[in-house]
């Protein structure tokens, strides 16, 4: 039955619940936002006398004194005394590391707990010794960065608190795909592509892929809202089955549920039109489903191309993609908290489940979160497979990057303003609610971000002191609790992020992020689905002033204030944190703008990194080789042969029967023989099909890489202000001479 009282339409027998609206203006909540603010931090002001005088009243001749001694520390101490936290418990952290190199269930509680006392710690001496209230001014904004502080800790002190109980399911699924593999449990599976404006190469990889499928119940549908005829003659051609939505104000959680009316599967599998799963993705997946009560299995999105960030700032190598801690750490959280989020695409549904609950969500942007919350509150049990069984295209820009992280955004604000509300919903208990909470905190997360940006200009131009702490006590609470969370969190997200790249990361969106958290919670619906871009071709280099803007202005902000700070009385003859609050924004809003740099891209298809051993047959005889670089275009090659007998042969992968006709476009000297660059001759569908599934659809092909740890990361950062732009256009031009008609 719908969980939504809302006015809804029905679709083959389902309810499918219209999105609400809102009736107050937008100006009026802008007012009233307003007013809350401004009464916000008055309150802040008058509490900030009040907490003084308590703290002399009340707490001072009773708690005080033994508060006092558990949290400072003795006048004059000795460096001994001021570092033996830090030293002591990071080297027992990185002992048990040593001897857990991945976390398992004890050593993870181990440092989870060990971190928290610091934490816990910590939060004490920021609550009871660093408070300001020397003035209203000082004491208000103190209380306000208190706050803005306290969002981010929420948020660590939830995933403590979550992560012990991590699920790890691969064994599971090894046990569950034995029927599947001996065809004692086959269910009946429907593939369904939503597609909008994705081009036809990217649709057509990903028809071919989910065809290559090792499961035979299958049934191939491409669900186009845009009733665009080339797609339809695609799936003639591929032979699967082309559905056309009629009207796309649902978005796509209304094209997923058209989908439902023709369609009958028992269960229905998912793929966004730009991801290709491996052939063994239903047969890891599907098993689960012998468990009567379960209705949903997730798996992770991976990407074959890098993301825009470290495309831009030259290390699309070296970084894993931004959403892998997610995907490796908070996932397998949420799993153990039953709350696993359906993200979308690369997951599989039973049919029965979904139609009970009404269909995929359309209250909001984010149609799959709230159809995962939904079957949860419904009593419905969710499951996160942790393997790599698909990878899609990640955005090709950083507008479009950034397109993509505001549309989650406000998809997922949306929670506050809809029935599927993880914090009211009925149906959820509390660790499922504590999770998602979790995941909503995290968005809030890049409003504290301006407030820590903009302190240290508060410090300069008004001489407002939010923090009142020495150096000894800076080093005394503040760095122990930050070392302990530097040299663990690399381990703790399973080596998929370290904090210096979270930061980074975060400082190229906090703006327009924040922008869209607060406009979303004043006109949630203000804004309509927008399909990110894919298949992108840049021929020169495009730098987005317009979105680096604000932070140019943060940048020439803390220049402005460092400059102030180390000239003026305030900072003379005491530690000054601001100097090293200030450096540190420096450092990493620099780095942040050679992210909006976006480099060339003059092929509209992805290069895939591989080492793969091909022979060369000509009628002379063969030529044997390696390919180093290769795409659904061409490919280039390493021989030990300076030179070819012709420039057309057959290109022979050794390793499978896979045989294609190919041209050789260059030729470059090396020590040990020569690079060969080549092009594919026109193929027939059937080579198109082999080399698909060689690229895309082999099993273990997107294996885990690990992300560079804390010094790593902070290396590469430093190597990214060094390196010139001229080197990336060096480097690129170079690639594309060896390569001069491919994509075109």
């Amino acid at each position: 039955m719908p969980l939504s009282s809302s006015p809804s339409s029905t679709v083959s027998g389902v309810s499918v619940p219209t999105a609400p609206l809102l009736s107050s203006p937008t100006w009026l909540r802008w007012l009233g936002l307003g007013l809350l603010a401004v009464l916000g931090f008055t309150l802040m002001l008058d509490l900030s006398q009040w907490l003084q005088t308590c703290q002399t009243l009340i707490l001072g001749p009773v708690l005080l004194p033994l508060v006092t001694s558990l949290f400072t520390i003795p006048t004059n101490p000795s460096p001994l005394i001021l570092f033996w936290p830090t030293v002591v418990f990071v080297l027992l952290t990185q002992a048990l590391i040593y001897l857990s190199p991945r976390p398992n269930r004890w050593s993870r509680a181990l440092i989870i707990a060990i971190v928290s006392a610091f934490l816990l710690r910590y939060l004490v001496w920021r609550l009871g010794f660093s408070l300001n209230f020397d003035n209203a001014l000082n004491g208000g904004f103190s209380l306000l960065l208190l706050v803005a502080e306290s969002v981010g800790l929420a948020s660590t002190l939830i995933q403590f608190l979550l992560l012990p109980h991590s699920r790890d399911r691969q064994r599971e699924a090894d046990i569950y795909s034995q029927a599947v593999l001996t065809g004692q449990y086959q269910p009946t599976v429907d593939v369904l592509i939503p597609t909008h404006n994705e081009p036809v190469f990217i649709l057509k990889r990903t028809i071919i892929a989910c065809q290559a499928l090792d499961y035979t119940p299958k049934t191939i549908y491409v669900l186009d809202d845009g009733g665009r005829p080339e797609i339809e003659q695609l799936c003639q051609k591929l032979g699967c089955y082309y559905l056309a939505y009629p009207d796309n104000h649902q978005a796509k959680g209304g094209n997923l549920n058209f989908g439902l009316r023709h369609t009958q599967g028992e269960l229905i599998a998912v793929f966004d039109a730009d991801f290709v799963p491996t052939r063994n993705f239903l047969t890891r997946t599907v098993g689960f489903f012998q468990q009567e009560n379960l209705a949903l299995v997730q798996t992770p999105q991976s990407f074959y191309n890098a993301d825009p960030i470290a495309t831009n700032l030259g290390l699309a190598g070296q970084l894993t993609s931004e959403e892998e801690s997610f995907y490796r750490q908070i996932q397998p959280m949420k799993d153990g908290a039953r709350s696993v989020l359906c993200a979308g695409t690369s997951f599989v549904m039973r049919r029965q489940a979904l139609e009970r609950i009404g269909g995929f969500d359309t209250d909001s942007l984010s149609e799959d979160y709230f159809t995962g919350i939904r079957l949860s509150a419904e009593g419905y049990d969710l499951a996160y497979l942790d393997e790599k069984l698909s990878a899609g295209l990640a955005a090709e820009s950083i507008s479009t990057h950034l397109m993509q992280r505001l549309r989650w955004g406000q998809g997922t604000l949306q929670a506050f303003f809809i029935q599927a509300n993880p914090l009211t919903i009925p149906g959820l208990n509390w660790r499922q609610r504590l999770a998602h909470l979790e995941g909503l905190l995290n968005w809030f997360g890049v409003l504290p971000r301006v407030c820590f940006l903009l302190i240290p200009f508060l410090y300069a131009v008004f001489g407002i002191v939010p923090l009142r702490v020495t150096a000894a006590e800076a080093f005394y609470f503040f760095v122990p609790y930050y070392c302990l969370q530097l040299s663990t969190f690399h381990w703790l997200n399973y080596r998929s992020r370290s904090i210096f790249l979270s930061e980074l990361y975060a400082l190229v969106s906090f703006f327009p992020v924040s922008i869209t958290v607060v406009q979303t919670l004043l006109n949630p619906f203000g804004k309509k689905f927008n399909v990110t871009p894919k298949g992108l071709l840049r021929k020169r280099y495009r730098y987005d002033y317009q979105l680096a803007f604000p932070v140019i202005i943060f940048l020439l902000i803390t220049l402005l204030s460092l400059y102030w700070i180390t000239t003026d009385a305030y900072g003379k003859g005491h530690f000054n944190l601001s100097i090293v609050w200030g450096c540190f924004n420096l450092l990493f809003l620099t780095a942040a703008l050679n992210a909006f740099l976006d480099v060339p891209k003059v092929d509209f298809y992805t290069w895939l990194t591989v080492q793969k051993p091909v022979t060369l047959l000509f009628p002379q005889g063969l030529v044997s080789g390696e390919v180093v670089k290769i795409s659904e275009k061409g490919a280039e090659l390493r021989l030990k042969t300076p030179t070819l007998p012709q420039n057309t042969f057959e290109l022979v992968f050794t390793e499978t029967a896979l045989q294609l006709p190919a041209k050789a476009l260059a030729q470059y000297p090396e020590r040990d023989g020569s690079r060969l660059s080549i092009e594919f001759a026109p193929l027939s569908l059937e080579q198109e099909r082999q080399l698909i599934e060689f690229l895309f659809c082999q099993p273990g092909t997107w294996p885990y890489r690990q992300s560079p740890g804390e010094l790593g990361s902070l290396e590469l950062i430093l190597k990214s202000l060094l390196r010139p732009w001229q080197i990336h256009r060096q480097n690129h031009l170079l690639s594309r001479d060896r390569l001069p008609q491919l994509g075109q």
